[in-house]
């Protein structure tokens, strides 16, 4: 698989029903497996109304990639801000996916580059996201795209 054989755009509402296939494998690989509290369901459950309310959001970015017509992978975004609480506008990245067999072919780098160039056209001055601290292959991901480490949760069960 080349570069050339998948494509980054912006989703549409034909779009859903792939945006949650890969919104339920990013639950089932990520937190479905490194967190026993997550309800890995939700996509299947609520994931098309909410792609549908994200597409409709002018303060949101939802992106596809676009294997032959097919969605292989996604990003959500948002923008916030300024508040009297934090005093700049931030751009979070909430979900990124690409299917494992698409991952050599540089979508996740365009993902994030796309993702990037709006924040920034939105009016952002930071970027932020999360990522589970067992899943090492992300955090050096985002670490590639210039991402470091700001705050750190601790959780105990109870």
């Amino acid at each position: 698989m080349t570069d050339e054989d998948v494509i980054v755009r912006r989703a549409r509402a034909e779009d859903i029903p792939g945006l949650v296939a890969s919104s339920a494998g990013l639950f089932a690989e990520d937190g479905g497996t490194r967190d026993a509290t997550i309800n890995v369901d939700w996509p299947r459950e609520h994931g098309a109304e909410s792609f549908a309310a994200a597409l409709a959001d002018p303060a949101r970015l939802v992106l596809v990639v676009d294997r032959a017509g097919q969605v292989v992978g996604h990003l959500t975004g948002s923008v916030t801000g300024p508040t009297d609480k934090r005093l700049v506008t931030s751009a979070t990245l909430i979900s990124m996916y690409v299917r494992p067999a698409h991952r050599r072919s540089r979508a996740g780098t365009r993902l994030m580059e796309k993702f990037l160039a709006w924040a920034e056209d939105s009016g952002a001055e930071q970027a932020e996201v999360t990522a589970y601290s067992a899943n090492a292959d992300a955090i050096r991901f985002y670490e590639r795209s210039g991402f470091g480490p700001q705050l750190l949760t601790l959780r105990r069960a109870l």
